[in-house]
């Protein structure tokens, strides 16, 4: 394992520790932020376990099939950004709304269910 190696786990592995600690959050903008971190986590998990970077793209006449990069992973992050950037559009869009029509971007309490936890406690 080589210091890149370690330096991007590391790295990768707090943006998703970054990422999960914001979507736990309440108010629905950092909601956001966490979705986005995890999608950055998520495409550099992909690019880092794809192999070293430098090597061509393609096979040139007399290369053998290890000297190239394999354009799948590659593809995978394109496909995952555009998807992700789909999903953040709609989640701005209901962060949106809701500070429109709430005022305040804040997840209530779900008054049912929170009734439902302290009669399951108290059995």
């Amino acid at each position: 394992m080589t210091t890149l190696d370690l330096t991007g786990a590391v790295v990768v592995g707090g943006l998703f520790a970054v990422g999960f600690h914001l979507l736990l959050q309440r108010s629905l903008m950092r909601l956001l932020f966490g979705f986005l971190v995890l999608g950055h986590a998520t495409n550099l998990l992909v690019l880092l376990a794809s192999g070293p970077p430098g090597k061509p793209p393609v096979l040139g006449e007399g290369q053998e099939a290890e000297a190239f990069a394999d354009p799948l992973p590659q593809a995978m992050a394109l496909t995952a950004i555009v998807i992700t950037f789909g999903i953040t559009t709609l989640l701005l869009a209901l962060v949106y709304r809701s500070w429109y029509l709430l005022g305040h971007d804040q997840v209530r309490d779900d008054v049912e269910d929170r009734r439902l936890g302290e009669e399951r406690e108290a059995q």
